[in-house]
């Protein structure tokens, strides 16, 4: 019965879909944006409007929650609130940049869409709090108070503390100042591994690219060596190995190499494929015919002709190697204690999610450190975007 009544719905938007756009056209005389609409974009709108519906009843509705019971709908307002605060703080954010700053800031402001300035703005807030992580956090990452497994966002009859407002993990550690840190310590960590695998595989693919031969045999075979095993379980097979060896900083020096090798084999397939047609234009071998340097050749001709490409790799790669820090530390291999981490929280508050029945404000514990590394991942990517779309001419 489930079934056919899903089916019921959706037969219900694709009508009111076509009708939709019959309306539209009947009302506008055929104008051409409903006459030139595919169906599928008309059921996209009925479809939007649908959910923005539902989301608004709902809301509407989560206040009135059964006395004496848990607030079911804590987190659906919680999720509305932030949406609702991100976007008035990213339209605030791009209003500033287009009235203070020289001409060219205000015109790229003016031409930035509304997701590359929240992503920005995202971004300087993550960059913020990971400068000045000492001034910013109440507490310190490793400092052990008195008070342990105080619940985030309640009154202090309900187990809150006003001290505390996301609360404390089960060692009275506060969970405000370690998210703040894990901003220093997990997104610093990444952006020092993706630039070291950018210069790594960049240099090999160019490499590989402008002298061809022997030269590009022997990079590009080891690259397929290193490329033929899964890249998080060589990543778990190395640092377990240097686990062995290193310990405390040393290890999280290991894991920055080993992971900036391993993502370096990605960035040099790209590089060496976008090197590959740069090389042969007229102004590369012009260049030869000068006798110029191959670090002129590199970093002269053929780096800012592969500018667009090697900016969304970047963005990407960051995420992934972001990513894969926060995998191996909820796993245990990645940044060791005491130092703060958003795998390593995400782990160590997961059982807090066992009492979420009695209060929902519980769950809301390794949601903290798991959002935090969503939210970045999202940010940059929309940065990325916009970017690509920049640099390639694809202009509004």
């Amino acid at each position: 019965m489930g079934a056919w009544k899903w089916l019921v719905y959706l037969l219900l938007v694709i009508a009111g879909g076509y009708g939709f756009r019959a309306a539209g056209q009947a009302m506008t005389g055929n104008a051409p944006f409903y006459r030139d609409m595919t169906l599928a974009v008309a059921v996209g709108y009925v479809f939007a409007a649908v959910v923005a519906i539902a989301v608004a009843y709902t809301y509407s509705i989560s206040f009135s929650t059964a006395g004496g019971m848990p607030d079911s709908y804590f987190f659906f307002r919680l999720a509305i609130h932030g949406l609702a605060a991100a976007v008035v703080a990213a339209i605030l954010f791009r209003q500033l940049g287009m009235w203070i700053g020289t001409p060219g800031s205000r015109k790229l402001f003016r031409q930035m869409p509304g997701t590359a300035a929240f992503g920005i703005f995202i971004i300087l807030c993550y960059a913020i709090a990971a400068i000045f992580a000492a001034w910013i956090a109440p507490y310190g990452q490793e400092e052990v108070l008195a008070k342990a497994n105080i619940i985030p966002l309640v009154s202090a009859e309900m187990g809150g503390d006003p001290g505390f407002p996301l609360g404390t993990d089960q060692i009275g550690r506060d969970i405000y100042s370690r998210l703040i840190y894990g901003a220093q310590n997990t997104v610093g960590i990444a952006f020092v591994t993706t630039i070291l695998a950018f210069f790594l595989g960049v240099t090999g693919g160019f490499l590989a690219a402008v002298l061809q031969g022997w030269t590009d045999q022997v990079l590009s075979r080891l690259v397929d060596v290193l490329m033929a095993i899964p890249a998080l379980i060589f990543s778990l097979l190395l640092i377990t190995a240097a686990a062995s060896l290193f310990k405390g900083s040393s290890l999280t020096v290991a894991m920055i190499v080993i992971i900036a090798v391993i993502d370096s084999t990605r960035v040099f397939r790209l590089a060496r494929a976008v090197g590959m047609n740069i090389v042969v234009m007229d102004y590369i071998e012009a260049a030869k015919l000068r006798g110029e340097r191959m670090s002129y050749l590199i970093f002269r001709e053929v780096l800012p002709n592969a500018y667009a490409p090697l900016l969304a790799e970047f963005g990407l790669r960051f995420c992934f190697v972001f990513l894969t820090i926060a995998a191996l530390s909820f796993l245990g291999l990645g940044i060791q204690p005491p130092l703060a981490d958003w795998g390593t929280m995400v782990k160590d508050l997961g059982q807090f999610v066992n009492y979420a029945a009695f209060l929902p404000q519980y769950a809301m514990l390794p949601l903290l450190p798991a959002g935090a590394i969503a939210l970045l991942t999202v940010a940059v990517n929309f940065v990325v975007d916009w970017m690509l779309h920049r640099s390639s001419g694809l202009k509004e």
